[in-house]
């Protein structure tokens, strides 16, 4: 069993798959070929974003981001402990500050009723607030864009795990002034290597975001009118992503009817679910559960992994943990919902391609235990 099977996958798409890559060998235009204009266009098309920007990778898209509102030393970034590291690491490697606050205890994801106190409590003026979209789910961009409005702060919405989400007629890529995606593997829209994108309506941060990719490159590589970087996603990829895209949409709704058999054949047991509010959709990166303590999380983490069921902990230690981050002088006790997850929840097997024999061998196991 897989934790997450790209073999299934790439058996449904593997003549298209490689029709599209033999078009691209043969062309030869192996950087900012004819598929990644396609692409963008496409992922703008698909998330109802009026431009899409690729780039190399998701924690480039964060950076690149940050460095087109022009947030750099000393600027504070408010977000979030309870995510992957490189959510602080795009904040820190522009020379910015990262202004933590917890997370809702039910939905995993940035706690809007905390932000509005970081911000006048910070040392340092808060240039930005980075929500994080937390195994699928949108963050409470409404709420979050309440508050952004009154201080007049951009929002940059990490959607790393939840590109394809939606919240009603709207889908993630529409509900951040700036919102950056990875297309690593093992995200729910991946390709096979390193990739990322950043969506806007702005056609001004379109602008200074194509250049900023390519060197800061003007009208042309010798005219650098920026200090940028070299983050360009590479055609094959654009080309892998394309066809990824075209059978996604089903794709989402399998996660989704995979998650809802998780939810109601584990209901009885004493675990929690992630929260999805009313008129929310998920894509379901992961499918996580909450114990009521992390002795009975890692007993059954080990029987899972007995009956060679993989499982993973998402995220062991918060960020604000971390050696690398100690400098930002947070401790433990800062942040007692990041924490207590970090100790209990435990995501489970997650991709379309779960049989319904799959699920009831790893629910079985699950209640043996119990």
């Amino acid at each position: 069993m897989e934790f997450i099977d790209l073999k299934s996958q790439q058996l449904m798409i593997r003549k298209a798959l490689d029709k599209r890559l033999s078009k691209i060998l043969d062309e030869g235009r192996y950087i900012l070929g004819s598929e990644v204009q396609e692409l963008e266009d496409k992922l703008s098309i698909f998330s109802g974003a009026k431009y899409s920007i690729t780039c190399a990778n998701g924690t480039d898209a964060l950076m690149l981001a940050l460095m087109a509102l022009d947030i750099g030393p000393g600027d504070g970034v408010i977000t979030i402990p309870f995510t992957y590291i490189a959510t602080l690491e795009s904040i820190a490697a522009v020379g910015a500050v990262p202004v933590l606050v917890d997370v809702y205890d039910e939905t995993f994801n940035m706690n809007p009723d905390l932000i509005e106190k970081a911000i006048l409590r910070s040392e340092n003026k808060i240039k930005a607030i980075m929500p994080v979209d937390l195994f699928g789910l949108p963050a409470r961009y409404r709420m979050i864009n309440e508050i952004a409005k009154k201080y007049n702060i951009p929002i940059i919405g990490d959607a790393a795990q939840s590109f394809g989400a939606s919240k009603g007629d709207n889908k993630v890529g529409t509900f951040a002034d700036i919102t950056t995606t990875s297309f690593f593997p093992a995200k729910p829209l991946g390709c096979y290597g390193d990739g990322g994108s950043i969506f806007t309506d702005s056609e001004e941060i379109t602008n200074k975001l194509k250049s900023l990719r390519v060197h800061g490159k003007g009208k042309d590589k010798y005219d650098n009118i920026h200090i940028g970087m070299n983050s360009r996603l590479d055609t094959i990829q654009a080309g892998i992503l394309l066809e990824k895209l075209s059978i996604f949409e089903g794709e989402i709704l399998a996660r989704n009817s995979i998650a809802e058999k998780y939810r109601k054949t584990l209901k009885d047991l004493p675990i929690r679910f992630q929260h999805i509010p009313d008129k929310y959709e998920s894509v379901y990166a992961q499918f996580s559960i909450v114990f009521n303590d992390m002795e009975t999380r890692d007993r059954i983490q080990k029987v899972l992994s007995d009956k060679k069921i993989p499982s993973v902990i998402y995220y062991e230690i918060s960020c604000h943990l971390q050696t690398g981050y100690k400098y930002l002088n947070y401790k433990n006790g800062d942040f007692p919902v990041s924490e207590t997850l970090s100790k209990t929840i435990l995501s489970l097997p997650m991709h379309p391609y779960l049989t319904d024999n799959h699920i009831d061998f790893i629910v079985s196991t699950i209640k043996e235990e119990f």
